[in-house]
């Protein structure tokens, strides 16, 4: 028999709401959330807040609790339905596949700030470097063509003259390109035109992710004890460096008409479900709902933790960074339009182009750029940081449940684990890399696949189990039962909402794409094999149980969904101190005998 240790507990009372604020708290919030405001307008928080009531936080306070009181991981779970055990394969799966991808964010902010801390003046911002074509052009001169290419009324009898000449000078600038944007492809990406062109390993990137890797695992190596240390600094060093930059920020030259323009009202566009679908798929992928971290997290809480009013409290805390990102990020877009001359429409870019163009290119003009610029790739670094390592906590604490023995070994298995991540994520820091992150990021971990896990997910605790019975083991744990309407969220309305934008997301399906960049048949057929090789573990495992069981169709059927949990263990298991409290006093009692 394996000699295990007892499962680790969290040291301090917080350190579980800090491992998931660093967790929840990511790049989305970031460059995600602005975008989205941006392109949909101030409409946009309306689907957002309805998604995030009636799905987000439903599904966060039931995987918490989930982990809570079980005390076990993504894949042990199941013990409450077997027949979706194949739920917590699949999250398996999807993390995995986070892992290898997300991480490569990092690997290009750290590759910004060296460039920005080995440098007096940021190479981005001129056009004399090894990298630049000839038809680049700087920020300053765009500025002095345009105000040589001018079009004044007076000089023309006809409207159609006016907008010949304003053509032109659109036509005529547009030959021209940013030394931002130049560095970003030619010198950090070096990227190919195709797919098909993988190019060689950028070396710089070869190191930079390989950094990344290793301040994973020394973050998660000793367990949660070690990582509840850690969190607190990796999600609140952050928070500082936002409100340093949202100072900077405010005080910048057309600055409150970034933050206007981020709360600027389109109601027609509501009647859209591409606006629904992208602000559901925003709230799940930013609490990182389905991979199992959550459960994990709350897996090593103490029994009788108070998980609801944790609940309440993370949200609050991501939403309100998400605003705060959205003032700090527009704040910098309206003074790049104010300097620019330009609309704020056409100086946002989305996902990555928004961190790695787009403010750089702001804070280029800034004084002391290159301190701005390190600060902000810094605070980049942190945020992506500790959602990485949590999620990357809850692939191996699935794992480690699963297959108790890899408890023995758990820092050679996370060592292991990390080295394969990084290994297979190697293509996406090849000269053709960015094709490759793209089809990970489109396929693999957000949109389709994470909303039909969430379903399965959703009504395997609230159908299957039961939400009654689920009701009770929250009362059991945290004392009272939380209000109704939790228990309606995950009967009706989260499943409704996940199947909606679903079916939605399928009628509506447009192919990858990057840029203007069509991906090839054969990259789409690779995307969607990443994609069912999650999703197809939920049917292939529900069947294969089915079919390992005896009797009649009715009997296997029970057996599948019946509950093999005790409850009673789960609750021993997880309340450690009330044993050892009641063996000492037991002790005792036997001795004055």
């Amino acid at each position: 028999m394996v000699d295990l240790k007892a499962r680790e507990k969290w040291t301090g009372s917080a350190d579980f709401l800090f491992s998931c604020i660093g967790y929840a708290i990511g790049l989305g919030n970031v460059w995600r959330f602005p975008y989205l405001c941006y392109q949909h307008g101030g409409a946009f928080l309306i689907p957002y807040y309805v998604t995030l009531i009636c799905g987000g936080i439903p599904l966060f306070f039931l995987e918490v609790a989930l982990g809570q009181y079980t005390s076990v991981g993504g894949l042990g779970i199941w013990k409450i339905c077997p027949m979706f055990k194949g739920v917590g394969y699949a999250a398996a799966i999807i993390a995995f596949w986070l892992n290898c991808y997300y991480i490569v964010v990092l690997a290009w902010a750290l590759y910004y700030v060296y460039n920005s801390i080995t440098s007096s003046v940021l190479p981005w911002s001129t056009c004399n470097n090894w990298w630049n074509l000839e038809s680049c052009r700087t920020l300053k001169q765009m500025r002095n063509y345009s105000s040589l290419m001018t079009c004044s009324p007076t000089q023309f009898n006809t409207n159609a003259s006016m907008v010949a000449c304003l053509q032109n000078v659109t036509d005529y600038l547009a030959q021209f390109t940013s030394p931002v944007k130049e560095f970003w492809e030619r010198n950090a990406l070096q990227i190919t035109h195709d797919i098909s062109e993988p190019g060689s390993l950028r070396t710089p990137l070869v190191i930079t992710l390989g950094i990344s890797w290793i301040a994973c695992y020394f973050c998660i190596w000793k367990g949660v004890k070690w990582t509840g240390k850690v969190v607190y600094f990796t999600s609140m060093f952050p928070y500082l460096l936002l409100f340093i930059l949202l100072v900077r920020g405010l005080t910048l030259e057309g600055a409150m008409d970034g933050i206007k323009y981020l709360f600027i009202p389109d109601l027609s566009k509501l009647r859209t479900s591409a606006l629904w679908i992208e602000a559901s798929t925003q709230i799940f992928f930013s609490y990182g709902l389905g991979l199992g971290a959550l459960v994990a997290l709350g897996s090593y809480n103490k029994y009788h933790k108070n998980c609801y009013r944790d609940t309440l409290i993370l949200a609050a805390f991501n939403e309100g960074t998400c605003l705060i990102s959205g003032f700090v990020i527009f704040s910098v877009i309206g003074f790049m339009a104010k300097t620019e001359g330009r609309k704020i429409s056409e100086v946002a870019d989305s996902g990555p182009g928004l961190a790695f163009v787009a403010y750089p290119a702001a804070v280029a003009q800034l004084p002391f750029a290159p301190f701005w610029s390190a600060l902000f790739f810094i605070m980049i670094i942190f945020i992506g940081l500790d959602s990485q390592f949590v999620t990357m906590e809850g692939f191996v604490t699935a794992c480690v449940d699963e297959w108790p023995i890899l408890r023995r070994q758990k820092e050679l298995f996370i060592a292991f684990a990390c080295l394969m991540s990084y290994l297979i994520g190697l293509p996406t820091i090849t000269q053709g890399g960015m094709y490759v992150f793209k089809i990970l990021d489109y396929y693999s971990a957000s949109g389709w696949c994470l909303l039909v896990l969430l379903f399965f997910e959703c009504i395997s605790v609230s159908w299957f189990y039961g939400a009654n019975r689920f009701y009770e083991d929250i009362k059991d744990m945290i004392g009272f039962h939380p209000g109704r309407f939790w228990k309606w969220c995950w009967i009706v309305f989260t499943p409704l909402l996940c199947t909606s934008i679903a079916i939605f997301s399928l009628i509506e399906y447009e192919p990858v794409k990057y840029k203007t960049y069509q991906f090839p048949k054969w990259a789409e057929y690779v995307g969607w094999c990443i994609a069912l090789s999650s999703i197809l573990a939920i049917p292939i495992y529900a069947i294969a149980l089915f079919a390992r069981q005896t009797g009649s169709i009715k009997e296997r059927w029970k057996k599948i969904t019946t509950p093999t949990i005790d409850r009673n263990a789960a609750r021993d298991d997880t309340d450690q101190e009330t044993k050892q409290r009641m063996l000492v006093e037991h002790t005792t009692a036997m001795t004055n005998l």
